[in-house]
């Protein structure tokens, strides 16, 4: 384990069960391996405490400023108290509220900031488009680098907002290859889930939110032959949990061939479990739902937006138009009755993770990305 010389101090509106939030625990695995020391200071309280628990094992220190709002003012003032109290090298930001709090931090304190976008908002609400505004500006004033964590989204923020594009870099996320799980394991997972050693298993995991597909894939799999011996898992909570359930029933699916198993933790298990995975979202910047079904050597169903197909190929995935129910139906049942495609794209995807999307190798490129920051402050003039 190398020497760790580097304090990074990550700012976030909460640390509620979500993608940005569980990408943090990811990192503090892996992060000492290459150097640095993680503190995670987020804004607003949390009903559920598990990730911010998961940081706290991991050594990461936690700070909850437990504000009733992601806009309360005060977050500027109590957010630059604890981060000079802790004494970072750099500030890294996550999402837009994040972004605003880091700007003034680091403005006060004299500490380099980076910024790592998590979505791609291509139809925006006109508050959200002035949030997002808010947000590009504290960035352009203050981020010494803006991280996108696919090409196309890094296209699509130059393309929205007027900054400088040296500014803007790519550095996919990655995730922690994970334990291997044994047969044994395999099969009592399967069978807690109702799922016999015939029935192919399919996954979709996502935070229940507009955008990401539930209500495509229940579309369908509306569509999908009734005589397949096909289930399908849906991994996640959300805002319109209650709303898509009942879409499922009304569309008549019953659980033997669609069950909701709420917010779990064990999803590298579950997809170890599963014999493919499905990504219907309608946009997406790099999920890492992908990601970890290349990790653990999965092929997927996945529509055809934003990074997805910087994440798989044809090579690890049957790729589909967003949207297009016909086309999503037909790769699902596709994948679900040719095991040995299954096979085929899934030695692929392993091997693709390998090269592209181990954990450890997404911790060197932000210490990389965190030096070179630091010696432009030290300078005092960014590289053009």
């Amino acid at each position: 384990m190398k020497v760790v010389d580097l304090r990074v101090a990550h700012v976030i509106h909460s640390l509620e069960r979500g993608g940005a939030e569980a990408l943090l625990v990811t990192l503090a695995q892996v992060a000492p391996e290459v150097g640095f020391e993680m503190a995670v200071v987020a804004l607003m309280g949390v009903r559920d405490p598990r990730l911010a628990n998961e940081l706290a094992d991991l050594g990461v220190e936690v700070t909850d400023l437990g504000l009733a709002s992601r806009w309360d003012i005060r977050a500027f003032q109590a957010g630059t108290a604890v981060l000079r109290a802790w004494t970072p090298h750099v500030i890294h930001t996550h999402l837009k509220h994040a972004d605003l709090v880091g700007s003034v931090a680091s403005h006060r304190l004299k500490v380099p900031m980076v910024s790592t976008l998590h979505l791609i908002e291509d139809t925006p609400t006109p508050v959200g488009r002035l949030k997002g505004n808010l947000s590009a500006a504290a960035r352009s004033r203050r981020a010494a680098r803006t991280i996108a964590v696919s090409e196309a989204q890094r296209r699509w923020y130059l393309d929205t907002f007027r900054v400088p594009p040296h500014s803007v870099v790519t550095v996919p996320n990655g995730v922690v290859r994970p334990p291997p799980l044994t047969p044994e394991d395999r099969f009592a997972l399967r069978a807690s889930l109702g799922v016999g050693p015939d029935t192919v298993l399919a996954l979709h995991a996502g935070i229940m939110r507009p955008g990401k597909g539930h209500a495509e894939l229940i579309k369908a799999l509306s569509r999908v032959s009734a005589a397949l011996d096909l289930r399908v898992v849906m991994a996640g909570d959300g805002e319109l949990r209650s709303r898509i359930e009942a879409q499922a029933s009304r569309a008549g699916l019953p659980p033997s061939r669609l069950a909701f198993l709420g917010f779990r933790h064990d999803i590298p298990a579950l997809l170890a479990a599963a014999d493919f995975v499905v990504s219907s979202s309608q946009f997406e910047a790099l999920p890492t739902v992908l990601v970890q079904s290349l990790a653990a050597g999965r092929p997927s169903v996945a529509t055809q937006v934003g990074g997805v197909p910087e994440v798989v190929t044809p090579a690890e995935a049957l790729l589909v138009p967003p949207k297009d129910l016909a086309a999503l139906a037909v790769a699902i049942s596709r994948l679900a009755t040719d095991s040995g495609l299954r096979a085929e794209l899934g030695t692929a995807a392993h091997r693709r993770f390998t090269a592209r999307f181990d954990a450890s190798t997404w911790a060197l490129r932000l210490r990389r990305l965190y030096d070179q920051v630091l010696a432009e402050d030290r300078a005092g003039s960014p590289a053009p």
